[in-house]
């Protein structure tokens, strides 16, 4: 079964003194994939660039790279458009014993963009912590299948954890989150990201948008406001990658919409440049997912 959905973002800069100039990178075309179809998008911003290039990454995200050439008081980036999902959730096991999911990898001989080894090891957002490892290896057990292992520390993770977006900041450390004990959609997935590869599950990170509205009858998700993230990992060559939400503790299905996917937040970031100004700026994000009913068969 399908969901239809219409997209609205908009993120907005205000700058205290005018910008000379800037250049931006943006990931936030939704990806086209075997469960997700991109129907209409389009990405712009305001004031219009003096330069734009639309391509693709490493891993396979568009990105929009923009400059402007002028003074800059403001600046708005927007996405508009239609997707289809249709994610089916994860009815079957296929993974095996988490005891031999390191074995598993080792198997993998490329190292194409969808290749496990880039998952495993230190990125630049998530670096091995003992207070994280410790956690993870407390939450599992060896004779889990690899699938349990990521299901059971999703669990624990929002056990443990409170969603509250006034605790970190984008650029917070996940160890210091842990310790808080508090934090946000990103703070929860680079922690998850973390424990996983601290017992060799491959582990990634997932930028992208979460239904707003909630079905009658079901509570609101949390991270609904802004851009929304959860964890990709590898359980194996029968499995796969599956998507997993630990904010909400929930296997990720259609009520996700992938933007981009990479090692942590620094691969996935929706806007990323520089600016030569000075003095404080704001910013301002504003996501709107409505679903469209009924869905078109695809």
């Amino acid at each position: 079964m399908s969901t239809l959905y219409d997209i609205k973002l908009k993120i907005s800069y205000r700058y205290e003194y005018p910008a000379a100039a800037g250049r931006s990178l943006l990931r936030i075309m939704p990806l086209n994939l075997p469960d997700q179809q991109l129907i209409s998008g389009a990405v712009s911003c305001d004031p219009p660039s003096d330069f734009r290039r639309d391509s693709t990454d490493f891993f396979g995200n568009r990105t929009t790279e923009l400059a402007h050439d002028r003074s800059l008081s403001r600046i708005t980036f927007r996405f508009d458009g239609r997707v289809r999902r249709s994610a089916d959730l994860v009815s079957f096991d296929l993974s095996r014993g988490l005891s031999a999911i390191r074995q598993e990898t080792d198997a993998i001989r490329s190292i194409d963009p969808t290749s496990p080894h880039h998952f495993l090891g230190p990125s630049e957002r998530v670096t091995p912590g003992a207070e994280i490892s410790d956690f993870a290896r407390d939450t599992v057990r060896s004779d889990m299948s690899t699938l349990a292992a990521v299901q059971a520390i999703s669990h624990a993770l929002h056990g443990t954890m409170t969603f509250d977006p006034e605790s970190t900041e984008v650029s917070t450390n996940p160890l210091d989150a842990f310790r808080k004990r508090r934090g946000v959609c990103q703070d929860f997935t680079h922690i998850m990201i973390a424990a996983l590869r601290a017992v060799d599950i491959p582990a990634g990170y997932v930028s992208g948008f979460i239904r707003t509205i909630p079905p009658e009858g079901k509570e609101r998700l949390e991270g609904a406001d802004a851009m929304h993230a959860w964890v990709r990992a590898w359980c194996g060559a029968d499995a796969g990658w599956v998507q997993i939400d630990p904010t909400n503790d929930m296997m990720a299905g259609n009520d996700h919409v992938i933007v981009a996917i990479g090692r942590d937040y620094a691969d996935v970031s929706p806007v990323k440049g520089s600016m030569r100004a000075f003095g404080r700026q704001t910013t301002r994000h504003e996501v709107d997912m409505v679903s469209v009913s009924p869905a078109p068969a695809p």
